[in-house]
Order: C-alpha cells, then sequence, then structure tokens
C-alpha cells in the first residue's frame, strides 16, 4: 500500500511539472542582453565527433545543418576555441544566463549528428580565488 501511494505522489509530481515543458514557446533570443557581473555564466561545451566518419563528410553535414552561420550566436562572446586531438572540439562561451536556452537550441539543431556534445556551466571565480590566496599568505 505504501509503495503505490509513493508510486502515485511521484507520477503526480512528474505530470505536474512536466505539463508546462510541452507548452513552452520559443522566446525571442536577448539579442541586447550582454554578460554583466550580476547575470554572466560561462559555459564550456565538449563538441565530440563521430570517429567512425571521416572529417570532410561531418563537416558537410555541419554545413548542411548550418553549425557555423548560427554558432557562436551574435554577442556571445567567445572566450576560447580549441581543438582537443582525439577528442574534437573545446568551446569556452561568456553569456548571459538569459541566453543558455539559446545556445543549447543552437547545438540540438545544428551539431547534433556530427558531434555528441556535453555542457559545463561556470562562473568566473578568478579574483575570489586570488583574493582567497593573498588573504592566506
Amino acid at each position: 500500500m505504501t509503495g503505490s501511494l509513493i508510486a502515485a505522489a511521484a507520477l503526480a509530481a512528474v505530470l505536474m511539472f512536466s505539463s508546462g515543458a510541452g507548452a513552452q514557446t520559443a522566446a525571442a533570443p536577448a539579442e541586447n542582453a550582454a554578460p554583466t557581473a550580476d547575470n554572466a555564466v560561462m559555459l564550456t561545451i565538449f563538441l565530440k565527433h563521430d570517429q567512425s566518419r571521416p572529417l570532410s563528410e561531418l563537416q558537410a553535414q555541419l554545413d548542411r545543418q548550418g553549425f557555423y552561420k548560427a554558432f557562436p550566436p551574435a554577442g556571445i562572446e567567445v572566450v576560447s576555441w580549441y581543438v582537443m586531438m582525439g577528442i574534437g572540439q573545446v568551446v569556452t562561451l561568456r553569456l548571459p544566463a538569459s541566453r543558455l536556452r539559446e545556445v543549447n537550441r543552437i547545438m540540438e539543431n545544428t551539431a547534433w549528428g556530427t558531434y555528441r556534445t556535453e555542457f559545463y556551466p561556470t562562473y568566473d571565480y578568478k579574483a575570489i580565488g586570488i583574493g582567497l590566496h593573498d588573504k592566506a599568505q
């Protein structure tokens, strides 16, 4: 009895929280939004290429899907963009948190199929870390 009540409660919670997800509408990109001290995040994206296919084929698919036309989006800072041999590419962006969904959708629509993607949102800790280091000296 207790198990079925827990299962029913879990199902109700899933339905309650997922019902709005399907109704989400694509918000217009906040093109004028710029990262500021109170809203900036960095996003490191691992673009792991499909090693079973030749590079020319992967590049042709990226071209067909419009990857380089859409990425990076206008107004988003590219902090770094490296090739990691044996992996693919690693891109770090600085953007306002409000534009995170926009970047995700670009990856879903233009990079998938060529790359497997991993996302690592971060924030700038440099000043804090150095301040703590200096204080400890």
